[in-house]
């Protein structure tokens, strides 16, 4: 075994290379934590990619909007802070409204979106969308059967609008099987670091499963254009999802070119046109 020194861990900057620590000392051994050290390693690689992305964004005076939908517990919000771990926090913004106030709901539906998108140089990131209303609010009955039918007409439009404007704009819509969401509410439920991100609406999700996939249906039927389309990430493995939302972005940005040669793995991406 080499001789370890404290002195070693001030050496390191990402989290992957503590696993390669470890197993250079032989504290471990590489192939009991192969899947773990190929994820940190490959996690690592995007997330500086990211950073250079980022940095174009602002040189270029991109504007970048990624939106982030989904089932709940399906990682959204596991996927977005994976996703910024390495970036300027002066150049990105996490958007995560919460429900309209009176004034809101008196605006035109769009209105109080408008004023998150991105400005030049800018990412933004939103978790959760104007997609509430074609998603969660007619579940819940949140809204009339009349303002879900004005959205399906008006948002490819508003969409079209946004990206004919310069906005680079990518819609991820994540997936998950009834199974692995009962498991991870339950976890949710279980570890008390965790039961903060279970909302009322949470708890119907599994009784409401059925009702959630009509809508994802008309989601992905009416929503989806050339020019917007969603790209469904199948989530189960939470790992492999945020790799390749992480390869999409990098992927599909304006003229972006990465420095390392990436590839979506078809079985979990799924780009509906």
């Amino acid at each position: 075994m080499s001789e370890f020194d404290l002195r070693d861990l001030e050496k390191i900057s990402k989290s992957g290379e503590l696993l390669d620590l470890l197993v250079e000392k032989n504290i471990i051994k590489e192939g009991k934590f192969k899947k773990q050290l190929a994820y940190e390693r490959e996690l690592n690689t995007l997330q500086f990619e990211l950073l250079r992305l980022q940095q174009y964004v602002a040189t270029n005076k991109q504007r970048l909007l990624l939106i982030f939908e989904g089932r709940d517990a399906a990682g959204k919000g596991g996927t977005i802070s994976r996703l910024i771990a390495k970036l300027n926090p002066k150049k990105y913004r996490v958007v995560a409204l919460p429900k309209p106030n009176a004034e809101e709901q008196a605006q035109w539906y769009f209105q109080r979106y408008i004023k998150e998108l991105p400005r030049e140089g800018e990412m933004v990131l939103f978790d959760r969308s104007w997609y509430n209303r074609a998603l969660v609010e007619p579940v819940f009955d949140f809204c009339t059967k009349e303002q879900y039918r004005q959205f399906i007409r008006e948002v490819t439009r508003f969409e079209k609008l946004l990206v004919d404007d310069g906005i680079l704009l990518i819609k991820f819509f994540l997936t998950i099987s009834k199974q692995e969401q009962q498991e991870r509410l339950e976890e949710r439920k279980a570890d008390p670091m965790k039961q903060w991100k279970i909302g009322d609406l949470d708890m119907h999700a599994q009784e409401k499963w059925d009702d959630y996939a009509y809508y994802i249906d008309q989601l992905f039927e009416e929503t989806a254009t050339k020019k917007s389309p969603w790209i469904e990430i199948v989530t189960d493995d939470k790992k492999v999802a945020r790799l390749e939302v992480m390869k999409y972005v990098l992927l599909h940005s304006g003229n972006y070119q990465c420095q390392h040669p990436l590839q979506n793995d078809k079985a979990v991406v799924k780009k509906r046109t």
